[in-house]
C-alpha cells in the first residue's frame, strides 16, 4: 500500500506549502523576539516570542494560522512600541 494515501486513510494530511511558509516566518519572528526579550528586561517580549515560535503546533487550518500569527504579531509591536 503506498504511504500517502495510508495516511489519507486514516485521516492524515499534509499541510499545504502556504501553511509551512507561514509556520516559519511567524516561527523566525518568534525566534527574534524571544532573543531581543531575553537581551532586554522585557520579560513579556519573550512570552510573544514563544508564542509566535509554538502556536502552529496547535493550529490545523491555514486560514487561521495566518491570522492568529497577524494577531500576534500585532500584539507583539504593540507591546515592544508602548515599552
Amino acid at each position: 500500500m503506498d504511504t500517502l494515501s495510508a495516511l489519507q486513510s486514516l485521516g492524515l494530511e499534509l499541510p499545504s506549502p502556504a501553511y509551512i511558509a507561514g509556520a516559519v516566518v511567524f516561527g523566525l519572528i518568534g525566534m527574534a523576539a524571544y532573543w531581543h526579550g531575553k537581551k532586554t528586561p522585557q520579560r513579556r517580549t519573550r512570552w510573544w516570542g514563544v508564542a509566535l515560535m509554538f502556536y502552529p503546533y496547535a493550529i490545523s487550518l491555514t486560514w487561521m494560522l495566518y491570522a492568529v500569527g497577524v494577531a500576534l504579531c500585532l500584539g507583539l509591536w504593540w507591546d515592544v512600541r508602548r515599552a
